[in-house]
C-alpha cells in the first residue's frame, strides 16, 4: 500500500493587504538593508524582511561599546545608525530591485512629527517597497524627549499624519515600555494604522562590577532575545484582542515552536531579530523547520493558526 499523500501546505499570510509567502520576516536592525545578507541567505525563501530604520538625514549612531550579550539575550544601543532615506533610494533600493521574488518593508523614524513625514515622502518615490513600519519608540525632541509610542495622544498624532501621506500600508511598531499595550494598540488603530508590530526592545542596563562603569556607552540600552519572549507573547495576545487590524509578533523568536506560539496568541506574521546576530542563516532555517512542523502536525494553512489559542 502506498503511503498517504502529504497534505497540501499553504504557508502564505496576508498583513494589511501585503501577501508574504510565509510568516517569517527578518526584523529591522538585525538584517541591515537586506542586500548585506544576499550571499548567505536565499532572500526569496523568507516571507520578507524589514530594513534598518531610515531617517531624514544620515545618522552615525552612538559611540561604542553599543552591544552587550546578556544571560538570555542582548542589550543594544546602536543609536539608529543609517545612511538616510535619500541614500537608501539611490544606493540600496536599486540592488534590492535586482533580487527576484522578495518582499520588504522600510522601517522609518524621526525625532519630530515633521521628520517622520519627510522620511515617508522621500520613500514614497521608491519602487518596490511593500510598506512602512513606523518606529514610534523614538524620543520626541519637541516634547522633552518623551517617546512617541509612550503617549497615546502623541502616538495618534504621528500615525494620523503619516497615514495621510503614505502611499503604502502603514504598520506601527509599538514600544513595550508602556503601562497598557491595549491602549496604545487601539490608539494606533484609530489613527489609521493598517497593522501593528510588537514588541520593540525593553529598556535595560548592565554594569561592569570590576570597573564600575556601564557596559554600554549610552548607559541604558534595548533588551532583546529569548529573555523577553514570554512578555512579548503576552503583549501580542493583549494587542490582538484589543484591535481588528493584523498584528506582527516579535521578541525572542528562534524556533518553529516560537513562531506557532506567537501566531496562536494572535500574530498574523512574525519578525526574527536577535538570533540573526549569532546565526545569519536563522531566518531561512526557521522557514524550513516551520514547514516541517506544519506537515508533521497536518496544518494545511498556516494562517488558520492565528488567534487559535484555546483557553
Amino acid at each position: 500500500m502506498s503511503p498517504a499523500p502529504k497534505p497540501a501546505l499553504d504557508m502564505s499570510v496576508n498583513v494589511a493587504g501585503i501577501t508574504f509567502k510565509n510568516p517569517v520576516l527578518a526584523a529591522s536592525g538585525s538584517f541591515g538593508y537586506g542586500v548585506e545578507f544576499e550571499d548567505v541567505v536565499t532572500l526569496s525563501r523568507l516571507g520578507g524582511f524589514v530594513t534598518k530604520g531610515l531617517s531624514r538625514e544620515p545618522m552615525a549612531g552612538n559611540p561604542p561599546p553599543r552591544l552587550f550579550e546578556t544571560a538570555a539575550g542582548m542589550l543594544n544601543a546602536i543609536g539608529l545608525q543609517n545612511i538616510g532615506a535619500r541614500a537608501f533610494l539611490e544606493e540600496k533600493l536599486p540592488l534590492l530591485r535586482k533580487i527576484n521574488n522578495i518582499t520588504f518593508l522600510c522601517n522609518v523614524f524621526g525625532h519630530s512629527q515633521d521628520e517622520y513625514e519627510d522620511v515617508v515622502r522621500i520613500l514614497n518615490d521608491g519602487e518596490g517597497i511593500a510598506g512602512y513600519e513606523l518606529n514610534v519608540s523614538c524620543p520626541n525632541t519637541k516634547c522633552g524627549g518623551i517617546a512617541f509610542g509612550s503617549d497615546p495622544r502623541m502616538l495618534s498624532d504621528v500615525v494620523s499624519a503619516v497615514k495621510k501621506i503614505a502611499t503604502r500600508p502603514l504598520i506601527v511598531k509599538l514600544s513595550p515600555n508602556v503601562t497598557s499595550i491595549p491602549e496604545m494598540a487601539r490608539a494606533a488603530e484609530e489613527a489609521g494604522a493598517d497593522a501593528l508590530s510588537l514588541v520593540n526592545t525593553f529598556v535595560g542596563m548592565a554594569i561592569d562590577a570590576e570597573t564600575r562603569k556601564p557596559r554600554i556607552s549610552n548607559i541604558t540600552a534595548g533588551l532583546s532575545g529569548p529573555a523577553i519572549k514570554p512578555i512579548a507573547v503576552r503583549m501580542v495576545w493583549e494587542a490582538a484582542k484589543a484591535v481588528k487590524i493584523p498584528v506582527i509578533g516579535l521578541g525572542g523568536i528562534s524556533t518553529a515552536e516560537d513562531v506557532i506560539e506567537f501566531m496562536l496568541a494572535g500574530a498574523s506574521a512574525i519578525e526574527v531579530g536577535t538570533v540573526n546576530f549569532w546565526d545569519p542563516c536563522a531566518c531561512e532555517t526557521l522557514v524550513d523547520s516551520l514547514e516541517k512542523w506544519c506537515l508533521e502536525h497536518r496544518v494545511e494553512k498556516i494562517s488558520a493558526l492565528t488567534g487559535a489559542l484555546e483557553v
